[in-house]
Order: structure tokens, then sequence, then C-alpha cells
């Protein structure tokens, strides 16, 4: 029996996080600078002639068993994103008939930190449906359907970096607007670029997770109410997304680590719980060792961090935190989004 097996590359966000989401990114259009990295979310799909549908989650360790259905709850149990993507691929392609298959999915990282898992995940399982049943659809089309699919089908808070990112790697300058029109601009990136990149930009986990969608609630109440203090620090962090593609295009490396701090306390700014006493002792710590500015990844209020360490301050700054028992995750950034084969 074939598999249907894909990947997504998970993301770093750069500059611009928080802008793609509603209702700003409606109101004033969103700005978004990351990059996709060596850190996945796998997705292996076969079918099944027996009707049967039986869904796993590796990392997570939670499995279902399931007679074949034209829908599958999402709230009930486990596997919520696994069932969202297939009920909407019944409603949409399989006519409301349902059909079995044995569905396995891994991520390289904990849920919860930051670097766009959850979407990250989805898009990786979409991908697989769409192998498999060979749906013509594009880039575009899949990330579209993937934010469709999360943000309105199960309701869950978020952006639309994700999505995009996860479809089509890379360094990536995204635009957002109303209508959910989203611009995708690949920017070509000297390999040196890169390589001072991987070399300089560390990416370091906190220890602790969390739940993005209440920072996220939150976050859109305040660009609801008009608080002036969070619409400002909101529209600061979209001119920084200007001004990170400028320097990296430009190769004005050093100025990353300055555009990051700025957005650092920009994006303290937009809404409670992005930061916390050890995220800030973290912050400090690198700060002291040598890195000229970091952030948290993502909402905030936990998972992954990223400095920025110019000359050979990396060395200094991994020593520091290896001293508070936080460690360094390797990566590399890569150039291919969604991947999906046959074995």
């Amino acid at each position: 029996m074939t598999t249907y097996r894909s990947k997504a590359p998970l993301r770093i966000g750069l500059a611009g996080g928080g802008t793609d989401v509603s209702p700003f990114s409606d109101l004033y259009g969103g700005a978004i600078l990351n990059a996709t990295v060596s850190l996945y979310a796998h997705a292996a799909l076969t079918p099944r002639k027996d009707g049967r549908i039986i869904l796993r989650s590796i990392d997570r360790d939670e499995h279902l068993e399931l007679d074949g259905s034209a829908f599958l709850d999402p709230d009930d149990g486990p596997l919520k994103l696994q069932k969202g993507v297939y009920n909407r691929i019944v409603k949409d392609y399989l006519g409301g008939e349902g059909r079995g298959f044995e569905l396995l999915t891994s991520i390289d990282v904990n849920s919860g930190s930051g670097l766009g898992t959850s979407s990250t995940l989805l898009t990786s399982v979409l991908g697989a449906f769409v192998a498999w049943l060979k749906l013509p659809l594009g880039e575009y089309d899949i990330a579209q359907l993937a934010y469709d699919i999360e943000r309105v089908d199960l309701g869950m808070a978020g952006g639309k970096q994700d999505q995009y990112a996860a479809i089509f790697g890379g360094v990536n300058f995204m635009e957002f607007y109303a209508g959910n029109r989203v611009v995708v601009n690949p920017l070509r990136i000297r390999e040196e670029i890169i390589e001072a990149l991987n070399f300089h930009l560390l990416l370091l986990y906190t220890q602790t997770t969390r739940e993005s969608a209440n920072i996220i609630e939150q976050q859109q109440e305040n660009i609801k109410g008009e608080d002036k203090i969070a619409l400002e620090a909101t529209h600061q962090l979209k001119a920084q997304a200007y001004d990170m593609k400028e320097a990296l295009l430009k190769n004005e490396i050093t100025r990353i680590g300055e555009i990051l701090a700025d957005g650092w306390a920009q994006k303290r700014q937009i809404a409670k719980g992005i930061s916390s006493p050890f995220i800030d002792a973290i912050y400090d710590t690198a700060v002291g060792a040598g890195a000229s500015g970091g952030k948290i990844s993502g909402a905030g209020g936990g998972g992954y961090m990223i400095f920025f360490c110019p000359g050979n301050s990396r060395y200094a700054v991994i020593e520091a935190l290896h001293e508070i028992n936080v460690h360094v995750q390797p990566y590399t950034f890569v150039t291919k989004g969604l991947y999906s084969w046959t074995s």
C-alpha cells in the first residue's frame, strides 16, 4: 500500500510578528519577515481498504482508532488539527463521503514553541491529503485552505504567517491585507549573508511552552478597543519588518540585533503575558554576555527565543546560558517549503 508523506519547515519570525493578526492586518495592513529552519512537522498517510480511520501523534503519544465517518468531532478527544483537515477535505473534495486511512504525525520540537508548530503541522497533514487525492491546488491555495481550517473551522486564534511560511519556505517578506489577501515576496539573500545568520543568530528553548491563543486574543481586543499603546507598538513592529528586509538585502547584518532589541521592547506593549521573570532573566543573561538584541519567537509567553550575537560573542552567550540551564537549539536556514512524496 502506498504511503503519502509530507514535511513542512517551522519558521523563525525575525520582524513584524503580530501584524498578520486581524483586525490589525485588515485595518492597516500587516508586514512580517520570517525564515524557515531545519526543524519540521511530518505527516505520513496510508489509505486503508477497511474504511477505518487511525490517527497517531508520535511526539504527543496520542492515538485514536475510529470507524469510518464523514465527520470527526474536533472537540471530542485529542488530535483536533488532524480531524479538522479530514473534515474539510471530505466536505470540499470527497462529496461528503468519508474514506479510511492511517495518519501518523510528528513535530521536531514541542508544541507551543513559538515556531508555528500548530499551523505547520496542519499544513503538513494537508499536504499529505493533497498528494493522496491529487488535488489541483497551488501554493497560495493550500496556504489559504490551511488558514481557513485552523482559524475558521476550528476557531483557533492566530495570524496568517505560519501557513504561508510552511508552504513557501525560505526567507520571505509577507504582506497581509483585508479580505485574506496575502502577498509573499521571496527575498534573494546572498549565501554569505545566510551563513552569517546561521552563525550569529542563536535559537534557544526557554524550557517552557505556552498557549498562544490567550495572548493573541488579548492583542486582538487591544486593537479593537484602540488601545493607544498597543496600537502604536504594533505599527512599530510593522515598520521593523521593512527595516529587517533592508538590513538583510544590504548586508547590514549588525543592524539585526538592534532591530530585534527594539522589536522586543515594542512586542511587550501589545498584550500581557508576553514576557515573564524567567524570560527576562534569559534576555538579560544573553545581552549581558554580548548579544546585541533578541526576542521571543511567536506570540510570547514561552517557547523559543532568538538572539543576535555580533563578532564572536556567540560563544560567551552560549556559555552564560548554559549556566542558567538554557541550551541552544541547533538549526540551519532552509529554502524548501512543504514537500510531499510517496513510499
